[in-house]
C-alpha cells in the first residue's frame, strides 16, 4: 500500500510545484482584480460538479467489491452503468450552467466594481468553456475510477502528472501571448481531453475485460449505485460549500475581486493537503472494501491507527511551517501581489485542518468502504452549511478574517463527530485513537514548533534563501524527532529499529 501512497503524494508534490510557479504568475499577468475574476469563474462552475452525485467514488466502490469477488461481469456492468450515469448528468450540468449564466453576465461582471475592469467579453467567454469543460469531465474521470479499482495507482498518477504539464506548460505559454481570462479556460479544456484519451488507451491496453460504453448497462444496479452516489453526492456538496464557495461569499458581500484573490492566496495550500491525505484515502478505502467482501475485518483496526498516524505526521510536518511562518512565505511568494490579511488566512485554517486532515484522509474514506457513507456524509454537508452560514454571518464585522473562522469551526466539529463514527464501526476505542495517533505526536511537534518560533521573532525572514532555509532545516529536524520520538517502539514502523536493522 505504501508504494501507491507514494506515488498520489509524488503527483501532489508536482501540482504543488505548478502551483507555486503559476499562481503568481497568472496575478502578474492579469492583474489580481481580473485573476479574482477568473477565481469567481472557477467557484461558480464548481457548484455543477455536485451534479456528478458521487458517481466517481461509487463507482471505484462497487469495482472494488466486484473484483474482490472476481466476478468480471459484474465489473463489466458496473462501467456501462456508471458510463450512463455520467453521460446524462454531464447534459443535465451543461444546462445548469447554462441557467446559471445569467447571473454571471447579468449580475456578478455589471457590479461597478467588476465592470471597470473591462474583461466582460473575455470572462463570458471563459465562462462557458469552463462549463463544458466541466459537464464533459463527467464521463472523462471514469477511467481514473477504474484504475483506482484495480490499484493501478502508477499509471494512474502518471498520466495526470502528464496533464499536469501539459496545462502549465499551455497556461504560461497562452498567458505570455495573450494575458486574458479565456486563454486560462482553453488550456483547462485542451489539456483534459488529451488526459482523457490518454486515461482510456492504457484501460484498454492494461484491462482489456473492461468495456468502455452502454453495452452491459444494468437498470438494477442503477438503483444500488444511485442509492451509494446519493450519500457521495451530499459528501460533495459539504466539500463545495466549505471549500469553493467562500470565493462566492466575499464576492457577494465584499463586491471586491481583489479580495476573493488575496483569501485564494491565503487559502491556496489546504487544497493540496487534503490531497496529500487524500493520497491514503484513495488507497485504504478501496481496501477496505475488499476486507470487508472477503469477510475478513481484522486487520481494519491497524490500518485505521497506522495511516491516521501517518497522515497527522504528514499534516504537521507542512503545518507546523505554515502555522508559524506562512506569512513570511507567502510574501516571499507574491511579491507585489501580498497583502497581510492573506497571512492571517492562512494561520487561521491552519490550526483546524490539524484536527480535519487525519479525519478527512483516513477515518472517512474507510467509512465509505465499508459501505458506511450515510451519516459521515449528512454531517460533511451539515459542516459545509454551517461554514457559509457562519462566513455570511462573520465577513460583514470581520471581513475575510471572518470567512477563515466560518470555515475553521466547522472543520473541527466535523473532525469529532467523524472520528467517532469511525471509533465505533472499526471497533476502536477513541482513547486509543487519541493516544496512539496524537500522544507523542503533539508532544514532539513542540520541538520543530519552537525552532521555527525562534525563527520567526529571532531572525530576519525575508527574501527565498531565509524563507527556504528555514523550512528546510525545519523539515530536518521534525525528520529527527519523528525517527527517534514519535516513531520509537511504534508498533507498525519502529523507525530507530529500522534503521539499526538497515545499518
Amino acid at each position: 500500500m505504501l508504494k501507491h501512497i507514494g506515488s498520489s503524494w509524488l503527483l501532489t508534490i508536482l501540482q504543488i510545484v505548478a502551483m507555486l510557479k503559476l499562481t503568481p504568475f497568472m496575478a502578474e499577468r492579469l492583474g489580481t482584480e481580473s485573476y479574482g475574476v477568473w477565481l469567481e469563474i472557477v467557484a461558480l462552475t464548481g457548484a455543477l460538479k455536485l451534479l456528478i452525485a458521487g458517481v466517481p467514488m461509487a463507482s471505484v466502490r462497487f469495482l472494488s467489491a466486484a473484483l474482490g469477488r472476481k466476478d468480471l461481469d459484474e465489473v463489466r456492468r458496473v462501467v456501462s452503468t456508471c458510463f450512463a450515469m455520467c453521460v446524462g448528468l454531464g447534459a443535465l450540468a451543461f444546462s445548469v450552467g447554462g441557467a446559471a449564466s445569467v447571473y454571471f453576465t447579468g449580475t456578478f461582471l455589471e457590479k461597478p466594481t467588476v465592470a471597470v475592469l473591462g474583461v466582460g467579453e473575455s470572462a463570458a467567454l471563459a465562462y462557458w468553456v469552463v462549463v463544458a469543460s466541466v459537464a464533459m469531465g463527467f464521463v472523462m474521470r471514469l477511467p481514473y475510477g477504474i484504475l483506482e479499482a484495480y490499484h493501478d495507482f502508477h499509471h494512474r498518477n502518471a498520466i495526470m502528472a502528464a496533464e499536469l504539464l501539459l496545462r502549465f506548460l499551455l497556461s504560461i505559454g497562452l498567458l505570455m501571448h495573450d494575458a486574458s481570462i479565456e486563454v486560462l479556460a482553453f488550456a483547462m479544456i485542451f489539456s483534459q481531453v488529451v488526459e482523457f484519451v490518454v486515461a482510456l488507451g492504457i484501460v484498454k491496453l492494461r484491462h482489456p475485460e473492461v468495456h468502455f460504453g452502454l453495452a452491459h448497462y444494468d437498470r438494477t444496479l442503477l438503483r444500488s449505485i444511485l442509492g451509494f452516489s446519493l450519500f457521495t453526492l451530499l459528501l460533495n456538496m459539504g466539500a463545495q460549500l466549505a471549500f469553493r464557495a467562500d470565493a462566492l461569499v466575499i464576492g457577494e458581500f465584499l463586491s471586491d475581486p481583489a479580495a476573493i484573490a488575496d483569501y485564494d492566496f491565503g487559502n491556496k495550500f489546504f487544497e493540496y493537503l487534503i490531497a496529500l491525505v487524500l493520497g491514503i484515502g484513495m488507497v485504504v478505502m478501496p481496501y477496505a472494501t475488499r476486507l470487508r467482501a472477503e469477510g475478513d475485518s481484522s486487520d481494519l483496526g491497524g490500518v485505521f491507527l497506522k495511516y491516521s498516524k501517518m497522515a497527522l505526521s504528514l499534516s504537521l510536518c507542512v503545518g507546523l511551517y505554515l502555522l508559524v511562518l506562512g506569512p513570511e512565505f507567502l510574501a516571499w511568494w507574491l511579491q507585489d501581489q501580498y497583502h497581510p490579511r492573506s497571512g492571517v488566512v492562512t494561520q487561521i485554517l491552519m490550526l483546524s485542518f490539524f484536527a480535519f486532515l487525519p479525519i478527512r484522509g483516513v477515518a472517512l474514506p474507510m467509512l465509505m468502504g465499508l459501505g458506511e457513507p450515510r451519516k459521515p456524509a449528512i454531517a460533511f454537508l451539515g459542516m459545509g452549511v454551517l461554514n457559509v452560514a457562519l462566513s455570511v454571518a462573520l465577513i460583514g464585522p470581520y471581513g475575510l478574517v471572518g470567512v477563515a473562522l466560518g470555515t475553521a469551526i466547522p472543520n473541527v466539529l466535523f473532525a469529532g463527530y467523524v472520528l467517532k463514527l469511525a471509533c465505533a464501526e472499526i471497533h476502536v476505542p477513541v482513547t486509543q485513537y487519541l493516544r496512539h495517533v496524537f500522544g507523542r505526536a503533539l508532544v514532539g511537534s513542540l520541538v520543530p514548533l519552537g525552532f521555527l518560533a525562534w525563527c520567526k521573532w529571532g531572525l530576519d525572514l525575508q527574501g527565498f534563501v531565509p524563507v527556504f532555509g528555514a523550512g528546510a532545516v525545519m523539515v530536518g529536524v521534525f525528520a529527527l524527532t519523528w525517527i527517534f520520538f514519535v516513531y520509537r517502539g511504534d508498533p507498525d514502523y519502529d523507525l530507530p529499529a529500522l534503521i539499526r536493522r538497515k545499518l
